[in-house]
């Protein structure tokens, strides 16, 4: 009778030492993906954590500017968006001291897209005024032949946009398999309307980070997918507590990086989908009331108000 094993002693043949290689293979790329996701989400997170403390405690003179009061009243501080943004840069340097596969290129891509998102996001965050506000509003205003911050920051994000979009394309083999000059200026204008589209839900305590997390959750595999939801994480609780917000720097920060990590995951194809997705809700926006929308919708207002109570 023939038996389905191996004869002790047998020899394993070619197949076998390929199934071998191959396992091990996976195993090995299994790995190394956990490793190049938590240790980036993770630095990320005890980056930001650890940068709101510092910030909670700086000198009043030092920390006045950054004071805001909310949308009920209570005194909140914006020191949270630069927290943000030092754990993001922390989260993508440890995720390029990992070695080959993020490399200095994804990791560069990432910084110069959130730090540049965050500084812009201060300019307007502290000399910015009350008036013209909103994309109709900054371009009303260029018509006028006045200069916002706001207009500043819609320029300084399609350029820094560009070029992280620049760099990631950069990183592929095929170069202009992704559809060449123009997936790359699509993707430009993908990083700049994602870090404006974050920006329109910081209104309440935790928005923001929840639509930062769930955008970048699937794609964690991207370093800057995996940074992006590991600062969320490491500031939502203050946030959620109404005692600290995004403001303009961690908001526009936060939505470059999850646009920036949908480049790197897209073709033209897909980034024209999402800037045209992007562009009806930066649209929507100046005609409909976002808050009263989720606050219609009883899924939505759950998931809007879950962590914060009645703030």
């Amino acid at each position: 009778m023939r038996s389905g094993r191996r004869r002790a002693g047998s020899v394993a043949g070619p197949g076998d030492e390929h199934r071998t290689s191959s396992a091990s293979s996976v195993r090995s790329s299994v790995r190394s993906s956990v490793r190049w996701t938590v240790v980036p989400l993770l630095v990320s997170a005890a980056t930001s954590a650890a940068l709101l403390r510092i910030g909670q405690r700086l000198p009043r003179a030092a920390a006045q500017p950054w004071e805001r009061t909310n949308h009920a009243g209570r005194p909140v501080t914006l020191l949270e968006g630069p927290a943000w943004v030092g754990g993001a840069v922390g989260g993508a340097l440890a995720g390029a001291a990992l070695g080959a596969r993020t490399g200095g290129v994804a990791a560069g891509s990432a910084v110069v897209v959130a730090v540049a998102a965050g500084a812009l996001g201060a300019l307007d965050d502290l000399t910015g005024g009350a008036d013209d506000k909103g994309l109709k509003g900054h371009l009303g205003a260029l018509s006028r032949g006045q200069v916002t911050t706001g207009a500043v920051k819609i320029v300084g994000l399609a350029a820094s946009g560009l070029v992280g979009a620049a760099m990631a394309d950069a990183r592929t083999a095929d170069g202009g398999g992704r559809g060449g000059a123009l997936a790359t200026l699509v993707g430009g204008a993908v990083v700049a309307g994602a870090a404006n589209a974050v920006n329109l839900f910081d209104l309440r305590p935790g928005r923001a980070l929840k639509v930062t997390a769930l955008a970048g959750l699937p794609l964690l595999g991207t370093l800057p997918g995996a940074v992006a939801v590991g600062s969320s994480a490491g500031v939502v609780r203050d946030d959620l507590a109404a005692r600290s917000m995004l403001g303009d720097t961690g908001a526009n920060a936060a939505g470059a990086l999850v646009g920036l990590a949908l480049v790197e995951r897209t073709r033209l194809p897909g980034r024209v989908v999402a800037l045209a997705g992007l562009a009806a809700l930066t649209l929507a926006s100046e005609r409909v009331s976002f808050t009263r929308v989720i606050d219609g919708h009883p899924v939505l207002r759950r998931l809007d108000r879950w962590g914060r109570g009645s703030r």
